[in-house]
């Protein structure tokens, strides 16, 4: 038992001095590529033409950790509300929501960039190139959801969205390092300490002479790593109805969009409003509406 005991605090031990080093080192990294000291490469290596792109890796790790904290989920029996799905049910669901989900990221991404796509139509497939909208992505993902709940049927649209949204802000956080190197997704110019370099050919039109930017994707991704730490290890644990985790999602992800997404300058536009902002409102609206009836609902079955 002892024996045991000192192992596993040996291990943990380890584990955090790890932990620690590596945020050192990540720390004085990125002090130095915001400082415009270091100059990051879009790309891990590069053969021939093939080039393995940060971007494509970023967000492949985001959905494979999503997917592993997605299937331990489904193990957790300290849960109140346990989910019946089954885990080949998230193999064959994410296998449908990655094809779809991506496709959806990438319409969504080229119909408000028709301007530029239109004049280069062989870009449309190059999604290593970056271009991939998250509310287009979400909405594919909800519409795979809902039609694979109805094929399968012992489980409800809303346990599959729950177990979804309970680990996808955590995936969109580590997807958004993409933006951090392909130099992109940045705000407008700051004098803040943490402004981010940006290289003269990176920036945006009319940017020549500003050299620091507000780094957006660090921004989007820190909120997003507290909504998922809420979700995840709070709400999820605590609620009385399938449908709370994503409705509090809904409103949570939005509200800390719609903010960062004010500070962006290549938004993408919808007349003259700003797309992600007109979304996030409706989508506010929608997971309050939604939420208010669960709590309703939640009050009356207490009575």
């Amino acid at each position: 038992m002892e024996k045991t005991f000192a192992k596993s605090a040996r291990k943990k031990l380890i584990a955090t001095t790890v932990l620690l080093i590596a945020s050192v080192f990540i720390f004085f990294f990125l002090k130095e590529v915001f400082a415009g000291n270091i100059i990051v490469r879009d790309y891990i290596f590069k053969i021939g033409r093939f080039q393995l792109r940060w971007y494509s890796v970023c967000i492949a790790s985001g959905v494979l950790i999503g997917y592993f904290l997605g299937r331990r989920r489904l193990r957790d029996s300290s849960l109140k509300l346990p989910y019946a799905l089954k885990p080949e049910d998230l193999d064959e669901g994410l296998f449908w929501g990655i094809i779809f989900g991506i496709l959806g990221a990438r319409t969504y991404y080229v119909a408000f960039n028709w301007s530029y796509y239109s004049r280069y139509p062989s870009e449309i497939w190059k999604i290593w190139h970056g271009g991939l909208a998250i509310h287009g992505g979400i909405f594919a993902a909800f519409a795979t959801i809902f039609v694979y709940s109805k094929i399968k049927k012992y489980f409800s649209f809303f346990q599959a969205t729950d177990l979804f949204t309970s680990v996808l802000p955590l995936a969109q956080a580590i997807g958004r390092w993409g933006n951090f190197f392909n130099y992109e997704a940045y705000g407008r110019p700051t004098t803040l300490p943490w402004g981010m370099f940006v290289p003269p050919e990176r920036r945006m039109p009319g940017y020549d002479v500003e050299r620091f930017f507000h780094p957006t994707f660090l921004y989007e991704s820190l909120w997003n790593i507290a909504v998922f730490c809420i979700l995840y290890f709070v709400i999820e644990k605590k609620k009385k109805y399938y449908g709370e985790t994503t409705a509090l999602y809904l409103i949570m992800y939005s509200l800390g969009r719609f903010w960062i997404e004010s500070l962006r300058i290549d938004s993408l536009m919808a007349g003259g409003l700003r797309a992600a902002q007109v979304v996030s409102i409706l989508l506010i609206i929608l997971g309050a509406v939604w939420y208010a009836y669960l709590i309703g609902k939640k009050q009356k079955d207490e009575k």
